[in-house]
């Protein structure tokens, strides 16, 4: 009698996406159990070089080109790694098409795609999170500011690329927050949106994969969302992360998975939503207990640059037992013990405008323990790297502890350079002694 563990290996797989997550990912699929070849599409500068790795000029909106491409590859498993093909439903077209997708459909992105289809659910499975109130008009913003009367979260209602939220300090801020989504600032993301309560208290990061009824929670990360040191200036996709974060043991991290991640699931079950990919509850650990303050329905970045690391070679097979309902018979994946501390590399002036173009010089060879992921950079024909977006680099390391595990990702990025490079010289400050 076959295996049935066996049958869980895919050996072609298929990143979707462009970015340092995607690039994480690919690398650690390359590196998982019976895994003979990675496609990235369209992938980035890095994931050009990555050993193994093969990359598809294909947009990551087109889902036909995708779906022919696989068909032709023979590709086993895909990855979609950004939430905007998600919640357009790509892995709806590709699962139609026969393929083997980690990633939910459209239905379940509304987890990230809508704030208030996600606090309505939130609600309606007794999960913890802060107080909210819909809005679908800038009047009925205002009103409802103005009952409240004082400062508030004010949230655009659809992907706004992580730039969609003001966490007020004044009324005054609260009120330009809505006048700007009104005004269109952040196009259809900001027809409507969410005002919430304010908490405080550090935030964490908690993933698990998910296969429509069973989850496994990986280990808990931390990311630094502001541009500037000491958490200054404005928000960020992310400047760097460490993981697991201290902030929550095994025991909390049970908690998590009891009052946050299985509700989750089981709702989403009984609103008739096969639930297979990623769930990320982005939690504050408030004085009066934990809250959820989002949830997304793909992996973070940085913090998945930070996690692949740790995760062992059944990596591929996990993900794909999610992506068919089989997560009962997939090889328990195992975590490496240890610190990985990542560092992200921006573009001048990010997270605003931009420079683009500027050559990427690397003397940093990646290892087990040190990696280089390409985020915003591209290959030119005479094979070097280029600057092509926002986030251009993350330098992650992995040790037995934060201290030497920063102290190595710092050192790798000493070895990078590009013009206008910018990056935070205190990522980790709250695990680091040194």
């Amino acid at each position: 009698m076959s295996d049935p563990a066996t049958s869980l290996i895919p050996a072609r797989v298929l990143v979707v996406g462009g970015g340092g997550r995607e690039n994480a990912l690919a690398w650690a699929l390359g590196r998982s159990h019976g895994v003979e070849a990675v496609w990235v599409a369209p992938g980035n500068g890095g994931t050009a070089e990555l050993a193994g790795c093969n990359q598809l000029a294909i947009a990551e909106s087109d889902a036909s080109g995708l779906l022919a491409a696989c068909l032709e590859l023979a590709i086993e498993l895909v990855v979609v790694g950004p939430e905007g093909p998600l919640a357009a439903g790509l892995a709806d077209r590709l699962r139609a098409g026969g393929l083997a997708v980690f990633g939910p459909g459209a239905e379940g992105a509304q987890l990230e795609a809508s704030k208030q289809w996600a606090k309505a659910l939130m609600v309606e499975a007794a999960i913890p999170t802060a107080g909210y109130w819909p809005a679908s008009s800038r009047d009925q913003a205002l009103a409802i500011l103005e009952a409240q009367a004082r400062p508030l979260v004010v949230k655009a209602d659809g992907l706004a690329a992580g730039k969609g939220v003001t966490v007020a300090d004044s009324l005054q801020e609260a009120r330009a927050a809505i006048e700007e989504i009104f005004e269109g600032r952040f196009g259809d993301a900001g027809a409507s949106l969410v005002l919430e309560e304010r908490t405080e208290g550090p935030e964490v990061s908690v993933f698990a994969l998910c296969d429509g009824e069973r989850l496994v929670v990986l280990p808990p990360a931390q990311d630094h969302k502001r541009i500037g040191e000491g958490d200054t200036g404005p928000n960020t996709g992310g400047m760097g992360a460490y993981a697991p974060a201290p902030l929550l043991d095994d025991a909390a991290l049970e908690d998590v998975r009891q009052r946050v991640l299985a509700p989750t699931l089981a709702a989403l079950r009984a609103r008739g939503i096969d639930y297979r990919g990623v769930i990320y509850a982005g939690l504050m650990l408030t004085p009066t207990g934990m809250s959820v303050i989002e949830f997304n329905c793909r992996f973070g970045d940085p913090e998945c640059e930070t996690l692949m690391p740790l995760l062992g070679p059944e990596l591929a097979q996990v993900l794909f037992a999610c992506a068919t309902g089989r997560l009962d018979l997939a090889p328990a994946l195992t975590i490496a013990t240890g610190c990985s501390a990542c560092v992200i590399a921006a573009a001048e002036g990010y997270p605003g405008e931009v420079r683009r173009g500027d050559r990427i010089d690397s003397q940093l060879a990646s290892s087990d323990s040190l990696q280089l992921f390409h985020a915003g950079s591209q290959r030119q024909a005479d094979g070097s790297a280029v600057t092509s977006g926002g986030r251009v680099l993350a330098v992650v390391a992995q040790a037995d502890s934060f201290d030497a595990a920063f102290a190595a990702a710092y050192g790798g990025l000493a070895q990078v350079h590009f013009e206008g490079i910018t990056y935070r010289r205190d990522i980790g400050h709250q695990v680091r002694r040194s």
